[in-house]
C-alpha cells in the first residue's frame, strides 16, 4: 500500500479523547488532527515524537489531518487502524501469507454470530486437499507495542478482543479453518508474544484456542513516509 499523497510532518504535542491529538506543525501552528485508533497507543503517544499526517480531500471535515505514522525507537509504526485490513488482504492476495494460501477468494466483515464479526472468510477453492478445510476465518490484530524486539498485543485489557477468539474457537470445532493474525507495523520487532502483563485473560485464551487448532500468525510490515507493506513471517511465542 502506497500514500496517495506525500505526508505531513509534525511532533506530537499530546494524544487525547482516545480519537484526538494535537500535533505541531514544521511551522509552529498546532492543529488537532483525527487518531485513528482506538488502544491505548502504549510506546508510540510520547509527547515530541516525529509524527506523519495526512490530509483529508473533504474541505468540510471537522478534523482535516489524520495522524497515519510516529516514530518509535528510530522506526516508523503506523498507527492507523483503518488501514489494517486492507493491509492484510494486499499481502493475502499476493501470496505474502504463505500458511493461509491458496486463497481463491475473499469476503470481508462476516457476520458469524449475533454479536460478532470477523474480518475475513478466506475460500480456498475447489482444489483444496480432502484433509484441508475448504474456508478459513481469519481475524486481524494491529500490533504497535514492541520492546526489546518483542511484539506484543494487547497494549489495554480488551474483551472483544478474546471473544474473538472464542468465536474463532467455535468455528474451528465446527470443521473451519480459524486464524488470528497480529500485522505488526513496526520495523524493531523479531517475534510476537501476547501482552501478558496488560491482559493476562486474553494471554489466557490465546494460548487456549492455539493449543485447540486455532492458528496464530504474526506477519511484520515494512513501514516507511511512502507506504506500508507486510512482508515479514514473525516467529510466535505462546505461554505454555
Amino acid at each position: 500500500m502506497h500514500f496517495d499523497q506525500q505526508l505531513i510532518p509534525g511532533r506530537l504535542v499530546r494524544r487525547y479523547q482516545r480519537f484526538l491529538a494535537d500535533v505541531e506543525l514544521a511551522d509552529g501552528e498546532v492543529i488537532t488532527v483525527h487518531c485513528p485508533n482506538s488502544g491505548s497507543m502504549l510506546g508510540c503517544r510520547e509527547p515530541g515524537s516525529p509524527v506523519l499526517l495526512s490530509l483529508a480531500a473533504n474541505p468540510r471535515r471537522k478534523y482535516r489531518h489524520t495522524w497515519e505514522l510516529v516514530q518509535s525507537e528510530g522506526f516508523w509504526v503506523g498507527i492507523n487502524t483503518a488501514r489494517t485490513n486492507s493491509l492484510v488482504r494486499e499481502a493475502l492476495e499476493s501470496g505474502v501469507i504463505a500458511e493461509l494460501q491458496p486463497v481463491a477468494a475473499i469476503r470481508a466483515e462476516v457476520r458469524v454470530s449475533a454479536p460478532s464479526r470477523l474480518d475475513f472468510c478466506l475460500d480456498h477453492g475447489a482444489a483444496t486437499p480432502a484433509d484441508r478445510p475448504r474456508q478459513t476465518y481469519l481475524e486481524v490484530k494491529n500490533c504497535t507495542l514492541v520492546e526489546d524486539g518483542v511484539a506484543m498485543f494487547p497494549d489495554a485489557v480488551t474483551s472483544r478482543g478474546a471473544r474473538h477468539l472464542e468465536e474463532l474457537l467455535t468455528l474451528r470445532r465446527a470443521g473451519h479453518g480459524a486464524a488470528v493474525l497480529f500485522c505488526v507495523q513496526h520495523g524493531g520487532a523479531g517475534s510476537f508474544t501476547p501482552a501478558a502483563r496488560i491482559d493476562p485473560g486474553y494471554t489466557r485464551t490465546l494460548a487456549r484456542v492455539a493449543a485447540a487448532g486455532v492458528r496464530v500468525l504474526a506477519y511484520r510490515a515494512r513501514t516507511t513516509p511512502a507506504g506500508i507493506v507486510i512482508d515479514t513471517s514473525l516467529p510466535v511465542l505462546l505461554p505454555t
